[in-house]
């Protein structure tokens, strides 16, 4: 009997509660701390009003909280679906792929709301870096850090291919790129700058770096069951 084994599980089950729990217990702080915000949104997006609701940042957030039950269901089908199949690892593919749906979405819906001069204000361009830095302001930096965290986190843990931080770095300044190049072509009353693909794109690798010890590596196939050996030819019984 591997005794190491069986001591090593209790610790490991109690860290992963206790992360759990700390997980939980932040999440219902940040609720507190914005509660009169979403509560103004509340009523609209209960009713199913589109005006007031998907179309306000309090209305997006409010209902991207309302909807995690959801993403946790998924995650759980997705894992339970996948460990029937002998896959390995399933329910760490299966929290990145809904992590990544449910935790960027969002965000990038916010980004391409129309302003309020949206169809009559010129497209604007800012392509010198660092400018805008200071008119984002404490907030809007913090805001555009997390467009493209929950990607940057999630993604090099269901793909080894995106498990470097170059790589992590070029999908988010990418991601970014297509985000602003939207916002410039469909005219959103927004400035497309330089500054918000630098910010993006770091987001991202913060992100990264938080998960990099549950990055998925190359030797991680969809299925790693051991498979019985070909019988050699000519063998005798």
């Amino acid at each position: 009997m591997d005794h190491n084994a069986s001591l090593s599980a209790p610790p490991r089950r109690t860290r992963r509660i206790v992360l759990l729990g700390l997980a939980i217990l932040g999440m219902a702080g940040a609720v507190f701390v914005v509660r009169g915000p979403l509560m103004m949104a509340a009523p609209r997006c209960m009713a199913g009003r589109w005006h007031g609701c998907f179309d306000t940042f309090n209305g997006v957030v409010l209902m991207t909280l309302v909807a995690l039950p959801l993403a946790v269901l998924a995650v759980w089908a997705l894992a339970h679906r996948r460990r029937a199949a002998g896959v390995t690892s399933a329910w760490r593919m299966s929290l990145a792929e809904v992590g990544m749906v449910h935790g960027t979405v969002p965000f990038v819906w916010m980004t391409m709301m129309p302003g309020a001069g949206a169809g009559v204000v010129p497209p604007r361009v800012s392509l010198v870096p660092l400018r805008d830095l200071v008119a984002m302001g404490p907030l809007g930096i913090v805001g555009n850090l997390l467009v493209f965290a929950a990607l940057g986190f999630f993604a090099p843990m269901r793909f080894a291919a995106l498990a470097s931080v170059p790589r992590i770095l070029a999908l988010g300044a990418g991601c970014s790129v297509l985000v602003e190049a939207a916002q410039y072509v469909l005219d959103l009353d927004r400035v497309s700058s330089v500054d918000d693909v630098l910010v993006n794109a770091a987001g991202a690798v913060l992100a990264g770096l938080a998960s990099r010890r549950w990055w998925r590596t190359a030797a991680d196939g969809p299925s790693d069951r051991l498979r019985p050996a070909p019988a050699l030819a000519g063998r005798g019984t």
